[in-house]
């Protein structure tokens, strides 16, 4: 057993999760191969002996092909989630119930044109950017607590990223300051 684990936690598999925000402060979401739906953030599994900052960069290369970002930020919890039933006995070889995962916030440092998802072992056939308020309902359900709670974990980093969530009043601002200019020019 791992220092800091307890039996319980042995049920889930222990990994990391990579929120990785490009220039424009977006979410790299990327699909799941043969699953249309089975979008989700880069995450994997801790290696035995691995710590989960070295996880993270190698899980990176593994699933996007570059680890070309720095740390931002690093959840003080570890997040859970559970699998579905149909999944439980089935992934993992039956190992485990679920995932606790240790989460970063990452700044990509690259261009888009390192993110390379062919891979030796493709995970992912396709990748998008998306604003933060739009993370959890883009990706698997079972996945969508997990993400509020570690988009609310990184909330205060995401407003000083200038892209905090729940914030809907961001995405209409252009709108609605040209409403106001509009207004002004027929006064």
């Amino acid at each position: 057993m791992r220092a800091g684990q307890s039996s319980h936690d042995r049920q889930y598999r222990p990994g990391v999760g990579m929120m990785v925000l490009n220039p424009k402060n977006q979410v790299l979401l990327c699909r799941r191969v043969g699953i249309p739906d089975g979008w989700q953030m880069p995450q994997g599994g801790i290696d035995d002996g691995e710590d989960p900052r070295t996880a993270a960069f190698r899980e990176l290369v593994e699933e996007i092909g570059t680890n070309a970002v720095e740390i931002l930020a690093e959840t003080k919890r570890w997040h859970r989630y559970d699998l579905p039933p149909q999944l439980v006995g089935v992934a993992w070889d039956g190992r485990f119930v679920g995932q606790r995962q240790k989460w970063f916030l990452m700044r990509f440092k690259g261009s888009e044109n390192d993110i390379n998802l062919e891979t030796p072992h493709p995970e992912f056939d396709k990748w998008i950017w998306v604003p933060p308020d739009h993370v959890a309902s883009r990706v698997v359900s079972f996945k969508q607590n997990l993400y509020k709670s570690v988009l609310a974990e990184f909330r205060s980093h995401l407003r000083a990223a200038g892209s905090a969530p729940n914030q809907p009043w961001r995405n209409a601002s252009s709108g609605r300051l040209a409403y106001l200019k509009m207004m002004r020019r027929r006064q």
